[in-house]
């Protein structure tokens, strides 16, 4: 499927940018990472890479000129792909010129107004820095670190902040020099493209007049109401809420204490108000602590003849407690993508259990070898690849009309990190040896650790392995990483009796499960995949010939 690729926002003021070189044609091949053209913003001229790979269709700004952020500047797609209904809607969304000039002179003087109480009233040599789009499909960002501090001095270049995309943990550089006077996004919180995220000017400048001059000049008609709706008299702050209590005293509290002391249960005649005139407000609630009440006792019914009291029942006495913790933007592009994955795609499972006996002694072997450490991932690394080579219909891309066939071996392999789960990709990893596979895995795993990978790490895998074995899970499925068309769960090597020529022995086994996508991946097709991946973990040595 034809991706449209726009003119992006290289830097937190570029409104426009100009093409100054296309260093792609359209009909040229291009892989994830390439560099597609170099784009002229309103401070420098930098190089813009590819998120996609096919070829290039169609170049929508011609070197020399200009258009505004989010202009079609290109459509990357699979060679000969009708793309008139993309280049149709294109022009479509386009504004006409007409429509433009026509603006009223009512409509003119409302912007110009506007633009006195904007930027205008923003002093010489102060700039509001903001929420930059690092990557074609960002839409927010999340301030993974800041580098620099409210009061230090600022030089262009100096790297202000770490920010998190949907993609991966970059570096973002001031543009301007000064000092930090205002810091908009903390460390840990996320705030869609264009928000304030900084301001740097002259030391001593009075940064809330500037912020409060910013949010005047975008009042919306809700806010407004609301002021009027508070000057309404009645008689009492619009902030408390009053209960009465049972001798006729009124209890003030605000509307948020009052709904935390519902949900927790806390009756606020008990509570004493540290606001105003004796107001429960917020903290009250949270830092109330109920005074232990004596247990109930709990006796028999009378009868006629006698009765004895039951002794009483000790309850457990206590508070519960929640926390909402803000989900990274790494978790919510997992949910999204595995969301997708699991509810488009039709998956079923196939699992296979594997003789590991020669695997182990010949793993031993070649690690006895200097300079050489070979783990089982590695092992099964290279079998899916070389399984992969002799079974193309598993090495394939479900495109709706088409099935697209991948000559190129490319396997993700699944990393944990502290905030999720990252995908680095292998390159052609059925040309790499086991201790190219071995060294690459391990470097790669290190740096989605540390997120050091770049997009172009973690794009274009064919087929991916999850491997939950050091865990010690014996078996499991996952959910298809796409656009692959499958995905193979590795559980741990068990140490267990079988039987071998009618005799029940001391064997190490694994299991393997094998997701796949059965718009593409036919069950038998998996299933003889899988057989040819046992065939080669099984006798590892034809993996060396």
């Amino acid at each position: 499927m034809a991706e449209v690729i726009n003119m992006p926002r290289l830097s937190d003021t570029m409104e426009e940018g100009t093409v100054a070189k296309w260093l792609k044609q359209v009909g040229d091949k291009v892989e994830e990472g390439d560099i597609l053209a170099e784009i002229e913003t309103d401070k420098a001229t930098m190089e813009f890479e590819s998120f996609h790979e096919g070829t290039l269709l169609h170049i929508g700004i011609a070197e020399g000129e200009g258009a505004p952020v989010d202009t079609l500047l290109a459509i990357i797609g699979e060679e000969g792909e009708d793309i008139s209904g993309l280049l149709n809607g294109a022009e479509a969304s386009k504004k006409p010129k007409e429509e433009t000039d026509t603006k009223t002179a009512s409509e003119t003087a409302d912007a110009n107004v506007a633009n006195k109480t904007g930027s205008a009233d923003i002093p010489e040599g102060v700039e509001i820095v903001k929420m930059p789009r690092l990557s074609d499909t960002m839409e927010e960002g999340t301030v993974a670190s800041w580098l620099k501090k409210v009061g230090d001095q600022i030089e262009e270049g100096d790297i202000l902040a770490e920010i998190e995309t949907d993609k991966a943990t970059m570096e973002f550089e001031s543009f301007y020099s000064g000092t930090l006077l205002y810091i908009g996004i903390k460390e840990g919180e996320s705030s869609p493209v264009d928000a304030v995220l900084a301001v740097i000017g002259p030391e001593g400048t009075d940064v809330q007049a500037i912020l409060n001059t910013k949010s005047s000049s975008v009042k919306s008609d809700a806010v407004v109401k609301e002021e009027v709706k508070e000057e309404k008299p009645t008689g009492t702050s619009q902030e408390t809420v009053t209960n009465v209590t049972a001798d006729g005293q009124r209890i003030f509290a605000s509307p948020l204490a009052k709904k935390i002391a519902k949900e927790k249960g806390i009756n606020l005649k008990d509570v004493k108000g540290s606001g105003d005139h004796g107001r429960i407000v917020k903290k009250d609630i949270e830092n109330f602590v109920p005074s232990q009440k004596v247990a109930t006792t709990v006796t028999a019914p009378q009868e006629t003849s006698s009765s004895s009291a039951i002794a009483p029942l000790a309850l457990p006495v206590g508070e519960e407690s929640t926390e909402e913790v803000k989900n990274s933007q790494m978790r919510k592009t997992i949910a999204k993508r595995l969301s997708e994955s699991k509810f488009t795609a039709p998956h079923y499972y196939l699992t296979i259990e594997i003789d590991m006996d020669n695997a182990k002694a010949s793993r031993a072997q070649i690690n006895e070898l200097p300079d050489t450490k070979v783990s089982f991932n590695d092992l099964v690394v290279k079998a899916c690849a070389m399984a992969l080579k002799k079974h193309p219909q598993v090495n394939t891309t479900w495109q709706g009309d088409t099935t697209k066939y991948n000559h190129h071996v490319h396997i993700g392999v699944a990393v944990a990190v502290e905030d999720g789960l990252v995908v680095p990709v292998v390159k052609f990893t059925d040309q790499m040896s086991l201790t190219q596979i071995g060294a690459s895995v391990k470097d790669l795993a290190g740096r989605a650790r540390n997120k050091k990978l770049t997009p172009a790490e973690m794009d274009g895998s064919t087929f991916t392995v999850s491997n939950l074995g050091m865990f010690g899970i014996q078996e499991f499925t996952s959910i298809i990483n796409q656009p692959n068309s499958a995905i193979l769960s590795v559980g741990a090597i068990i140490e267990k009796p079988v039987v071998k020529k009618g005799q029940i022995v001391v064997g190490n086994t694994m299991k393997l499960s094998l997701a796949c996508d059965h718009r593409t991946v036919d069950g038998a097709t998996g299933s003889q995949f899988l057989q040819t991946l046992r065939a080669y973990l099984e006798n590892p040595v034809t993996m060396l010939a």
